[in-house]
């Protein structure tokens, strides 16, 4: 599948993966403050912003949709940097494109199968808007609020809200979920993989350290306080310095 994407700047290739519901802009903080000195990858995963639709979402598969890509664009030395599910697809790439990448960031996520959906009153509402045929933005912000989604969040989908349409596939996400959610344990890669966590977040607990180090036995973990899932837009001057200090060591 040809994905949708965003190149900068020239360099070593920095490649910036998004979480579900979300676009190749929800990493832009980060990516404008590398593309000075690097070539910023930023893309649009299947059903998702501006690449092809399926109806399959599985990691193998997202991940094969990064290898041809990678491939195309000729990228050697790679650093995949992932929020959320674009973190476990760059996780999955450790298995697929070991030899080009140079180091891993996740940002709240493990690789680990998650039980428990944060996301199912937002694919309730969603696929209520799509089946009504909802698309007066203002009722579906009611809809939301109704149901105790959070401003924030709120805020976060609607920017994939273009001309009454969603830009991701609501019925593929909500059909496939399970596999959003799933983890198939890998062979340990060696290199380089940072982990940073979000404080208040529960996607890592210390739980979930012996089964990173069982994957990335050379992993780091870092933990932001006070920051929730979304880490990076809430504490982005600390996750900035985290990753240049991580990057350029």
């Amino acid at each position: 599948m040809k994905l949708n994407y965003k190149l900068q700047g020239d360099g070593q290739p920095i490649v910036f993966l998004h979480g579900v519901f979300g676009s190749l802009d929800n990493l832009n903080m980060l990516a404008k403050n590398f593309e000075q000195h690097y070539q910023t990858v930023q893309v649009d995963l299947r059903n998702h912003g501006h690449s092809p639709w399926s109806d399959k979402i599985t990691y193998q598969a997202m991940a094969e949709d990064l290898v041809e890509l990678c491939y195309d664009l000729k990228l050697k030395d790679i650093i995949l940097v992932g929020h959320s599910m674009g973190g476990k697809v760059a996780l999955q790439l450790s298995q697929m494109l070991s030899d080009s990448i140079q180091k891993i960031v996740a940002i709240d996520i493990a690789p680990i199968k998650y039980h428990r959906s944060a996301n199912a009153t937002i694919l309730r509402v969603l696929m209520y808007c799509l089946d009504n045929q909802i698309t007066d933005k203002k009722q579906i912000v009611n809809l939301m609020e109704q149901v105790g989604i959070n401003m924030p969040t709120i805020l976060f989908l609607l920017k994939s809200f273009k001309n009454d349409k969603w830009l991701f596939n609501i019925e593929a996400i909500n059909s496939q979920y399970g596999h959003i959610c799933d983890w198939q344990n890998i062979s340990p890669w060696l290199k380089p993989t940072l982990f940073i966590r979000g404080g208040n977040s529960s996607y890592i607990t210390n739980e979930t350290y012996p089964v990173i180090f069982e994957q990335f036995p050379n992993a780091k973990i870092e933990v932001v306080e006070d920051a929730g899932h979304n880490v990076h837009a809430e504490k982005t001057p600390q996750v900035l310095q985290l990753l240049h200090n991580w990057i350029e060591e």
